[in-house]
């Protein structure tokens, strides 16, 4: 994979051997993972919760792992020491813009390329 791209799409291709609709089930469904991954961050952020952040962390990291989202898979995990050590304030404010930057590459990259 090209390191500059924060998803490694051409696994999509793998997977979709050659089938146009499968492709395009599979970048929706990486899509709505953004998404998701995004809007549960961003809601246990506001309320303070551990366990929602905790909760979309687990869903979607075989995802990142699987497309090879390393930046943002990696800002995610930090995110869990950053919230165990220092709770919701000061560090986390700053782990949290560097996530919606790192979400923002991601999703654009998809839309683009897809």
């Amino acid at each position: 994979m090209n390191n500059n791209n924060p998803i490694n799409l051409s696994r999509v291709d793998e997977m979709a051997e050659g089938d146009v609709e499968f492709k395009r089930e599979l970048l929706s469904a990486l899509h709505t993972s953004l998404l998701e991954l995004r809007d549960k961050y961003l809601e246990g952020s506001e309320k303070e919760d551990n366990e929602a952040i905790q909760q979309i962390r687990h869903k979607v990291k075989p995802t990142l792992a699987m497309f090879e989202m390393q930046k943002l898979e990696r800002i995610v995990l930090q995110g869990k020491v950053v919230i165990e050590e220092n709770g919701f304030k000061g560090e986390f404010l700053s782990h949290l813009e560097s996530f919606l930057d790192a979400w923002q590459d991601a999703y654009d990259y998809l839309k683009a390329e897809s």
